[in-house]
């Protein structure tokens, strides 16, 4: 048997190169980041090399560790942002394994402190984040179509069409699509 191999998705390299571009900055070894992050140094190694596409639950745990948030992150591996951002422009980004879908509507821009992220959960999703990328995030959550269930500081939130809750984010979420068809929701995130 031929054993083909398989290019990177662009974008998860360019990922996974940015990610030890961050260890490098710290002067960590994949040991000392796997300590910090609670990831597998074999999971973060395979992660740098783009062998493997990072998961939402993943990148929330580097993200804490080097104090930035998903967005911010993956924006720097990402064309320079717009003042514009066109939907065609809009980058869109897969957790697979989960059924999360990710589009960065308003990405992180110099100077400013807000984003806007509209989040798709296939029927039956559930993200759980082990604590935010940056302690006391403030994020409001307004659901377009369809049902959400949220869980932030031990308390479960359910979310309808047109619902939105507003928290700063301290601990622990949870993200679980509550109803029969995909939930499409607004995260509006702003930096403390």
């Amino acid at each position: 048997m031929k054993h083909i191999e398989v290019a990177p998705d662009p974008v998860d390299a360019r990922l996974g190169a940015r990610l030890a571009e961050l260890r490098s900055e710290r002067g960590w070894s994949l040991g000392e980041l796997a300590e910090r992050s609670g990831v597998s140094r074999s999971t973060l190694s395979r992660a740098e090399r783009a062998e493997i596409s990072p998961t939402a639950s993943l990148l929330n745990r580097l993200c804490a560790v080097y104090g930035r948030t998903m967005s911010q992150l993956l924006s720097e591996v990402e064309q320079e942002p717009a003042l514009l951002v066109r939907a065609t422009e809009q980058h869109v980004w897969e957790d697979r394994s989960s059924g999360f879908v990710r589009r960065s509507v308003s990405p992180p821009h110099a100077g400013l402190r807000g984003e806007l992220v509209e989040g798709r959960l296939a029927t039956g999703a559930d993200i759980a984040y082990d604590r935010p990328p940056v302690p006391g995030l403030e994020q409001h959550i307004w659901v377009l179509e369809g049902a959400l269930e949220v869980t932030a500081q031990d308390v479960e939130h359910r979310l309808d069409t047109g619902d939105c809750l507003r928290l700063r984010v301290w601990g622990p979420t949870r993200f679980r699509c509550a109803g029969a068809e995909e939930v499409r929701y607004v995260l509006a995130v702003v930096l403390p």
